[in-house]
């Protein structure tokens, strides 16, 4: 009698799980179902709108030396060491063009089309294919090297198109899109999540505030959007990090939709696109910092210096303030609060909510331009016409680099290849002391002095590399 009391019980808790887990089943079948239809619509409504890019560079002439008949790699050396030095004999030939490949996305039913800066500056031939076959030459409306991004233009109408959504909205974990051209598979799509935003001092271009995801973004993606389960674009897929043994990583970077559409619209009605400034050096509140300043947590950018008439000078910022809030945001990073002085207008006003003598206060500042924004429009390569781009020495900068923390000038953060900086020799790392005999201190003033230097004479520069200091010059052509 137990045993069979015990079969009916079994078997009815069996029957009764079986039919609440049924419900359960279902009910997540249903939800992946309908995200998996996301994804198809996704797919038919953004894939028309992404293209193909196809570029071929403007041929450059190359200096080559010879010894015994055979040619020397003098690229290896950054410079003509064996021509200056050695005397070997050298000529001059055309190279052949390279051809390269990428992805862009129309943002326009006539025809503009964004992608990234790195894509098509210096480019003799710029090839657009929509996803239906059709094939345009593209022209380049204007480039903005500091964001990386570029918008370029073909002749046709009534094309599909799609839209920039709000970044800003974005949550980490949420489902995300990428659509490109990898490796020249046409209208490859991945899937993945967002990992993490304002990701920030990546060496990819001046302003970074890219979101990373681990939906997958290779070779030939560089320009393809980054959607939402909406359509929209939230980012522009730039970038991934790889190293040579373990390959793709998961970890890819898009710039952030918001970012670009400050871009476009500059880029559209100038060709140019302006900077906000305020002038000072800004140092990363740590454990160390929030006790000697007294703080209850650790927040906020310290003002590390301020640059001679900036707008933060005559706004009455001192050294030593504690930047909390910009227009009642919070400044969760110096990247961030850089960002957004950045994309402001000239002319803007912002209020800083900052801490100085453990009292909090106010301060209302008039954004500047930029020194050297200048015009980014097409055919700028870099940031100066010597070919390289420099950054404030900080305290951690100077310990990273292995210098004294009481170190000043400025760090070299990008060399152009090939280009008249890298030439004589100036690499990632360099710091600069001095700009014709001028000591700089903050970028802002690396770029003032390189704006008033005389074009027609050699740059001159007192460097620091490798605990050597020099003089070094450099003169364009």
């Amino acid at each position: 009698m137990y045993n069979i009391t015990r079969r009916i019980f079994l078997t009815l808790f069996a029957s009764s799980a079986c039919f609440f887990s049924l419900p359960l089943f279902s009910q997540s079948a249903v939800e992946l179902a309908n995200t998996s239809e996301d994804f198809v619509q996704v797919a038919e409504e953004s894939i028309p709108a992404v293209v193909f890019i196809q570029v071929k560079t403007k041929p450059k002439n190359k200096t080559s030396f010879y010894y015994n008949g055979n040619e020397i790699d003098s690229d290896f050396f950054g410079n003509d060491i064996f021509g200056r030095f050695f005397g070997f004999p050298q000529k001059e030939a055309p190279s052949i063009p390279q051809t390269g490949q990428a992805s862009g996305f129309i943002i326009s039913e006539d025809g503009y089309i964004l992608t990234n800066n790195h894509v098509v500056q210096d480019q003799a031939t710029i090839t657009v294919q929509l996803n239906d076959g059709r094939e345009y030459a593209a022209k380049v409306i204007g480039e903005d090297h500091t964001t990386d991004l570029a918008l370029i233009k073909i002749d046709a109408k009534d094309l599909p198109f799609l839209k920039l959504g709000d970044s800003d909205n974005l949550k980490i974990g949420q489902w995300v899109v990428a659509i490109g051209n990898p490796l020249g598979l046409q209208a490859s799509l991945t899937v993945g999540v967002v990992s993490a935003k304002g990701r920030s001092n990546l060496d990819i271009a001046r302003i970074e505030d890219f979101i990373q995801t681990d939906a997958s973004i290779n070779r030939g993606n560089s320009g393809g959007p980054l959607l939402n389960l909406k359509g929209e674009v939230i980012g522009i897929n730039t970038a991934i990090a790889t190293n040579m043994s373990s390959g793709y990583l998961g970890i890819g970077f898009a710039i952030p939709s918001n970012i670009a559409k400050h871009v476009v619209e500059q880029l559209l009605d100038s060709g140019s696109v302006s900077r906000g400034y305020l002038g000072i050096a800004l140092q990363k509140v740590d454990h160390d910092l929030a006790q000697a300043f007294e703080l209850k947590k650790i927040e906020g950018a310290l003002v590390a210096d301020i640059t001679k008439n900036s707008p933060a000078e005559k706004a009455g910022l001192k050294p030593g303030d504690i930047i909390l809030q910009y227009n009642d945001h919070r400044v969760e990073s110096i990247g961030a609060f850089r960002n957004a002085v950045a994309l402001q207008k000239p002319g803007s006003k912002m209020t800083l909510t900052i801490l100085r003598d453990k009292q909090t206060i106010k301060v209302p500042v008039e954004i500047a331009q930029f020194p050297n924004e200048g015009n980014l429009s097409s055919g700028s390569l870099t940031a100066n016409p010597y070919g390289f781009e420099v950054k404030t020495l900080t305290p951690e900068l100077a310990k990273s680099l292995g210098l004294d923390s009481s170190s000043t000038g400025v760090v070299v953060s990008h060399v152009e290849a090939n280009s008249a900086a890298h030439l004589v020799g100036i690499r990632k790392g360099t710091m600069i002391v001095a700009v014709n005999q001028k000591k700089v201190f903050t970028s802002e003033d690396f770029y003032k002095e390189l704006n008033t230097a005389p074009t027609n004479k050699p740059l001159l520069l007192l460097i620091n590399q490798n605990g050597i200091t020099r003089f070094i010059s450099i003169k364009i052509g």
